[in-house]
């Protein structure tokens, strides 16, 4: 089993559209989970997962944000493991290449394997959305 996922994707839009959509509550609300969040260090932040995925909640304290860095804790539902999830930008000529890592999954112990594997589904699905809002077309959180 992996300790870390690692995902990168390239859009074509600005940095700032990338950075604003990761950050921004209003807009992780519509492309990702619902959120109570505020890119700002030391935030204690709640995303809450739709019906249909079961109305998790996670909940974490923002470590980092900076342009163009993010980087939270992450602990889902009443899970005393707290991981840590980080978002790098950079600007490639007129791309933008996000560069999503998520860390400490081992933690979990003997069902490490188990959630390693519902997370990168879970980060694979947010990624598929996030290209279309960023378009400007109708989507649906993913979670």
């Amino acid at each position: 089993m992996n300790e870390e996922i690692v995902k990168e994707k390239v859009f074509k839009q600005s940095i700032d559209r990338v950075w604003k959509a990761i950050t921004e509550a209003e807009q992780i609300s519509k492309w990702f989970i619902h959120a109570d969040f505020k890119a700002e260090a030391g935030y204690q932040y709640t995303f809450t997962a739709t019906e249909e995925h079961g109305s998790t909640q996670i909940k974490g304290r923002v470590l980092e944000a900076d342009p163009y860095t993010l980087k939270y804790t992450w602990c889902t539902g009443d899970a005393p493991i707290e991981t840590t999830v980080t978002w790098t930008l950079q600007q490639q000529g007129e791309d933008t290449l996000l560069t999503l890592t998520h860390t400490g999954i081992s933690q979990y112990g003997d069902s490490a394997a188990e959630v390693f594997g519902h997370f990168d589904k879970g980060w694979d699905a947010c990624l598929s959305v996030l290209p279309n809002y960023l378009n400007g077309e109708a989507t649906e959180p993913a979670h």
